[in-house]
């Protein structure tokens, strides 16, 4: 039997020069191929030393670095699941991942995380240990189905859901996207976003592993070292803040990017004026395409043929998809219905909750997305909406009802209702509305307050008081009114 562990495949697609470059930064700091598979065989080692075996959970809180990359692959090496963190979790939301998890080893800072009794250590920590230790080569004998990591999604009940992602989730998604993407033996990925989701860790990477690519790997979103570094790329991968940073810089020019084979945006809409706005300014289309935590990529726009404004394009050529009715009913083409599909990317099941995994699934094996959208007679989607009030923000998900839980109890306030308003750069905005007991609370007593409860990006960037809420004859919130007086307030 074929090992289906996703470093196998990795490992069977290396450049024959394990010399060549991986991972480079602008300080001249580098990562050969080579360095890499000896550095993860070294993490590899010490995870074996600390008794961490196949289907361990590993929890990782930490920036992005060519060491957390090499400490992910040293998990795939071993059969640990890998369950990577936004650093701007704070150590109250991150309790609950680790209640929910109950992972064997943490990679965070140790102090704030001491009352679990879990084995835990810095990176530093554990990177400098690996390199004093003894390499374990040994790659894990995976079946298809074996998880190679969870990844938590936040939840509109303010509970999030670790979606269980097997290693042929990933390498089947990998695949089809390297395929699909014409990906070349002498691209250099440009990598700016984090690796603690699907589009940077999995999508980005996974690509260039495949194709023995090098990458530029930035800490961090800088738009001028995006300026310095594309005449030096061939592919890009970024949310729409980058594209619109990059239009804004007085730098961006046609020759600066006429190098550049292929810029990729996603995880959050791409709006119609900027994809039009870089066409006229480099000559080039930018690629959109749709993808979920679930299941990586779903679908596409073309890399030869038309690539259409404010449409991610078609299935993907392994995923089946439909438009359906909320009884699981295909509409006509034309019509708005919500998202379903299928197929070898589509995730295990949400981590023990198999309540929640069977109410978002048809019997038919299609997951309900949630997503509102609407297909052309040529299959290409257009996602038009959400139907569970989800916010993108900077290509971060963002579940209002987590927020609201939040705001709803704090002294002195009677209800709140968070919304989003346009954003033009980071897409959309947190706007919540509060209704106050006591109206001597103050915008700032509030965010003050949620400052050490939240993430930074879901904070509300505007608190608005009002005396009541619109409701419905049924008592619910009628979101789509505070969204219009918010388009008439900015």
């Amino acid at each position: 039997m074929i090992n289906a562990n996703l470093y196998a495949l990795f490992q069977s697609r290396f450049p024959d020069d394990l010399n060549k470059i991986f991972l480079q930064q602008e300080d001249g700091k580098s990562l050969s191929y080579g360095d890499m598979d000896m550095l993860s065989a070294k993490m590899a080692g010490l995870l074996k030393a600390k008794n961490i075996v196949k289907g361990d959970r590993v929890l990782v809180q930490v920036e992005k670095s060519m060491e957390a990359v090499c400490l992910y692959l040293a998990c795939l090496r071993v059969g640990a699941i890998y369950l990577p963190l936004n650093t701007a979790y704070t150590t109250a939301e991150v309790d609950y991942f680790i209640g929910n998890a109950r992972p064997s080893l943490m990679i965070v800072v140790p102090d704030d995380f001491a009352s679990h009794n879990i084995s835990s250590l810095s990176l530093d920590d554990l990177t400098l240990q690996a390199q004093n230790g003894k390499p374990h080569h040994h790659i894990e004998e995976m079946a298809p189905d074996d998880l190679a990591a969870i990844l938590y999604t936040s939840g509109t009940t303010g509970r999030s859901k670790g979606a269980m992602l097997s290693h042929e989730n990933l390498s089947s998604n990998a695949l089809t996207l390297y395929d699909l993407w014409h990906w070349q033996s002498d691209d250099v990925l440009l990598h700016a976003l984090p690796i603690f989701h699907v589009h940077g860790l999995f999508v980005a990477l996974h690509c260039a592993l495949l194709g023995g690519s090098t990458v530029w790997f930035l800490p961090k979103l800088d738009v001028d070292s995006l300026i310095l570094l594309l005449p030096k790329s061939t592919v890009l991968m970024g949310v729409p803040t980058f594209y619109t940073r990059l239009l804004a810089h007085k730098d961006f020019t046609h020759a600066l990017t006429k190098g550049m084979r292929l810029f990729i945006s996603g995880s959050a809409p791409l709006l119609s004026e900027t994809f039009y706005q870089f066409e006229k300014v480099t000559g080039q289309r930018i690629l959109e395409r749709y993808g979920m935590t679930e299941a990586g990529m779903i679908t596409s726009n073309p890399y030869e043929g038309e690539r259409i404004a404010g449409t991610v394009g078609p299935a993907l050529p392994d995923v089946e998809l439909r438009i359906c009715n909320e009884d699981g009913t295909p509409v006509p083409i034309g019509e708005i219905g919500i998202l379903e599909y299928k197929g070898p990317n589509l995730f295990q099941g949400y981590w023990e909750m198999p309540e929640k995994t069977a109410e978002e699934m048809r019997p038919n094996g299609f997951f309900i997305s949630g997503d509102m959208a609407i297909s052309d007679e040529e299959g290409r989607i257009s996602i038009v909406g959400r139907s569970k009030d989800l916010i993108i923000s900077g290509g971060f998900n963002i579940y209002p009802k987590e927020i609201e839980s939040i705001i709803d109890l704090l002294p002195g306030i009677l209800e709140s209702a968070v919304v989003a308003s346009p954003h033009p750069d980071m897409g959309e905005a947190v706007i919540a509305i509060v209704v106050r007991q006591d109206n001597t609370i103050t915008e700032t007593d509030i965010t003050e307050q949620l400052s050490d409860q939240l993430a930074r990006f879901k904070q509300p960037r505007k608190v608005i008081f009002k005396d009541s809420l619109p409701r419905n004859t049924m008592g619910k919130v009628q979101k789509n009114i505070l969204r219009d007086e918010l388009k008439k307030m900015f």
